[in-house]
């Protein structure tokens, strides 16, 4: 309608311009008449300016003041319900806030996870499913829309958890490429590419696998990602690989921020590898169900600079990925790889430190970066965690511990939520839904910037 305007008031203008000569024709005179003539056209040309540059003014500031205050950029109740009592958790003051407190633990006995039938149902009208759910179908602020972010998430069960995962994640100019491990069931499958289906910016990936623990299928996963999302229409930046246990610990607006401050560069785990870990790389390994060393020598890998150890996390430049896809000696590398034990944590963190590879760091031991200060995860650990005040990296895990990490309960999130990184492994709805409720809404209502407590005490989190 704005628009309109604006070009209903440009041809009013240029009417009242081109008909000078009823005014005229009364006039005795040509050189008078030109003189008037020539006086009432500059006239009516700087007062066309004045209008159109005010009504342009109020239009700006109308779109900007349209923005800000959207409807759908209010907390959803679901949302502002729960967030008085985890505040008094996330910030460890409980203060006036006892009886939200008691009725956000009260509220614990009563999960509600949904299946995939629900799903089904609620994905045949998109526009309701978005709504009632909460999804954020506006991006937020200039700089965001700016600097689009790709993900690559690799799920296999639990569907109400992606889907909320999807959520916290989601915004309009992101891409979101979903790699469906092949053993999942077909319910669960189904119920992804219903819930995929009403986004325009999200995807199955084109070829899935069937992904075996700690084996190159976990890589490979990624990889097809990365081809997709390559291949789609969003100029993304960063990407960003996540899994089904996997929850952002900062807005959207706070990751881009977090990105440009890498200023091209990779943040991920990369250091140099122990000898234990050496055997996972030195033997060739059979894949099954599982994966198994055979014992048999591997020939040396086929790069120049040394192997590193790391996790199966990364933000990583599209440079990078590009490098990774295209490059030929990259490619035999990768080739190499496939027969190692837990390549993920391998292949990223030594590709790292190639100087041929785009966002890379020097191999120098200088440059070796613990999970603790990449951005990528923050990941506890139990045979880490212990006492702080004795030099432990993190206090005891407040919920259950599962492959030797932390499934965080809620009382680990006062500690998590001030970590710098971008997201945090583990998180269960069946092991403490409402550690995830709070740090829904504690996002929710931080990106919307409707709760002057967090913007005061969790502003130096970055």
């Amino acid at each position: 309608m704005k628009n309109a305007s604006l070009s209903s008031f440009g041809k009013t203008a240029s009417r009242t311009e081109v008909k000078p000569s009823s005014v005229l024709e009364p006039l005795a005179g040509k050189e008078m008449a030109f003189a008037r003539f020539t006086k009432g056209h500059m006239f009516l040309r700087t007062l066309c300016v004045v209008f159109v540059g005010t009504f342009l003014t109020v239009a700006l500031w109308e779109a900007g003041s349209d923005r800000q205050s959207s409807s759908h950029l209010k907390i959803t109740q679901q949302f502002s319900s729960d967030l008085p009592g985890c505040m008094a958790i996330i910030s460890g003051d409980i203060g006036d806030r006892k009886k939200e407190l008691e009725k956000l633990l009260a509220s614990r006995k009563t999960q509600n996870i949904f299946t995939e039938s629900f799903y089904l149902n609620e994905t045949k009208d998109c526009s309701y499913f978005i709504e009632s759910r909460g999804f954020m179908t506006e991006t937020l602020s200039e700089e965001e829309d700016n600097f689009p972010i790709a993900y690559s998430m690799v799920i296999h069960e639990k569907i109400s958890m992606f889907e909320r995962l999807l959520r916290a994640l989601y915004a309009p100019q992101n891409i979101y490429c979903v790699h469906v491990d092949l053993k999942a069931s077909e319910d669960f499958q189904k119920a992804v590419e219903a819930i995929v289906s009403c986004f325009p910016n999200v995807f199955v990936a084109s070829k899935l696998e069937r992904v075996v623990y700690a084996s190159w299928s976990r890589v490979q996963a990624d990889l097809n990602c990365m081809k997709d999302l390559l291949k789609s229409p969003v100029d993304w930046r960063y990407m960003l690989n996540t899994c089904g246990t996997d929850f952002p610990i900062k807005t959207n607006g706070e990751m881009v921020k977090v990105l440009k401050t890498l200023n091209g560069k990779n943040s991920l785990e990369s250091e140099v590898t122990n000898d234990y870990k050496k055997a996972r790389w030195q033997y060739h390994h059979n894949v099954t169900d599982t994966v198994i060393n055979t014992y048999v020598p591997k020939s040396p890998p086929p790069i120049s600079s040394p192997m590193f150890t790391g996790n199966a996390y990364f933000v990583v430049t599209r440079a990078f990925v590009k490098h990774v896809l295209q490059d030929r000696d990259t490619q035999k590398f990768l080739e190499w790889e496939k027969d190692t034990y837990s390549p993920d944590e391998h292949l990223w963190a030594t590709l790292q430190r190639m100087p041929s590879v785009p966002g890379s760091v020097p191999s120098n031991i200088k440059y070796d970066t613990s999970d603790m200060h990449a951005f990528a995860r923050v990941v506890k650990w139990s045979y880490l965690e212990g006492d702080m005040r004795n030099g432990a990296p993190y206090y005891p895990c407040h919920g259950v511990s599962r492959r030797a990490v932390c499934v965080y309960g809620v009382g680990d999130l006062h500690w998590v939520l001030n970590q710098h990184h971008l997201l945090a492994n583990k998180f269960d709805p069946e092991v403490d839904d409402l550690a995830i409720r709070c740090v829904e809404s504690f996002l929710r209502s931080k990106a919307l910037g409707q709760d002057p407590l967090l913007k005061e005490e969790y502003s130096n989190t970055l």
